[in-house]
């Protein structure tokens, strides 16, 4: 489970941080424990990158849908 007062990571970081779970997973020499911890490390780092495209898809969304002009808007979620 996350750690609650853990402060959220960027997009990079967390990008980044998930291509050396994937690099570590595939070098196929770890143990089975070791392997299920990075594989459930791995698919909270995936979460978090889902979810930050997502707020950022619909901010880009709020950008161009207004009535055929483009302008900004605060993005709610």
């Amino acid at each position: 489970m996350p750690d609650p007062t853990e402060q959220p990571q960027s997009f990079e970081s967390c990008l980044e941080a998930l291509e050396r779970v994937v690099d570590e997973l595939e070098s196929g020499e770890l143990p089975l424990e070791r392997s299920l911890d990075l594989f459930e490390k791995g698919m909270r780092l995936s979460e978090a990158c889902r979810k930050q495209l997502e707020e950022a898809e619909a901010r880009i969304e709020v950008l161009v849908n207004k009535g055929g002009k483009v302008s900004a808007e605060p993005f709610e979620e």
